[in-house]
């Protein structure tokens, strides 16, 4: 069965179970901060008083309340609470910063964010070892074949059933990534028209190829 991914330019997903319902992945752009910001006596009363252990502990019992609710179920000013308290998170969106997107991220600040921001949590579907291999991607500027695994992940994200080559079907979690595996299953699993998405496949299996120690 073709189904279709909840953003307009993405490709649709060949899958024999029905798919959950999508969420929000996209960060947008991360707010902007004043240059010069003058602090009052009441303001630095209230950020001591934010550093005591209470206020620490309601702050967290917040943010964990907040991250349980996906980001379309999120209201405005909980997105905000969440950058405004959640230093890892503002840092990972400072990274974004000056047109650097998400594939300039690590698999792991990805994976926070995704987790943080109330998005489907793609990179927790990839291995410490595909995680690492994701980043080894990345750091050689590879983007495109970082892209081809991140797609492995979104398929991962859709179950245990996909579809591959000649009406075949696998189980997309537990098969291994690999230049066999990405032809003869992952590829298939991904009907894209623009070809993008088989562009960045075959990018993924040239690293492979050309990276055999990775693999």
């Amino acid at each position: 069965m073709i189904t279709t991914l909840p953003y307009a330019a993405s490709p649709a997903i060949a899958t024999s179970t029905t798919l959950p319902s999508r969420r929000q992945t996209s960060a947008g752009e991360p707010a902007k901060t004043a240059g010069t910001v003058s602090i009052s006596q009441a303001a630095r009363n209230a950020l001591a008083a934010a550093s005591s252990p209470s206020s620490a502990n309601s702050i967290d019992a917040r943010l964990a309340e907040i991250k349980s609710k996906d980001a379309l179920s999120r209201t405005q000013e909980e997105t905000d609470y969440v950058l405004a308290h959640d230093a890892r998170f503002a840092a990972i969106r400072d990274k974004m910063k000056g047109g650097n997107g998400p594939d300039t991220l690590t698999a792991d600040d990805l994976d926070y964010m995704q987790k943080a921001g109330g998005f489907v949590n793609t990179m927790a579907m990839l291995s410490p070892a595909e995680k690492t291999l994701y980043d080894k991607m990345v750091a050689s500027g590879d983007k495109a074949a970082a892209a081809g695994m991140s797609q492995i992940a979104l398929i991962r994200t859709m179950g245990h059933v996909a579809g591959g080559a000649n009406g075949t079907t696998y189980d997309p979690i537990n098969t291994e990534i690999t230049v066999a595996n990405i032809e003869r299953y992952f590829s298939h699993s991904i009907v894209d028209p623009t070809g993008k998405a088989q562009s960045q496949f075959q990018a993924l299996i040239q690293y492979l190829q050309s990276n055999p120690a990775t693999a």
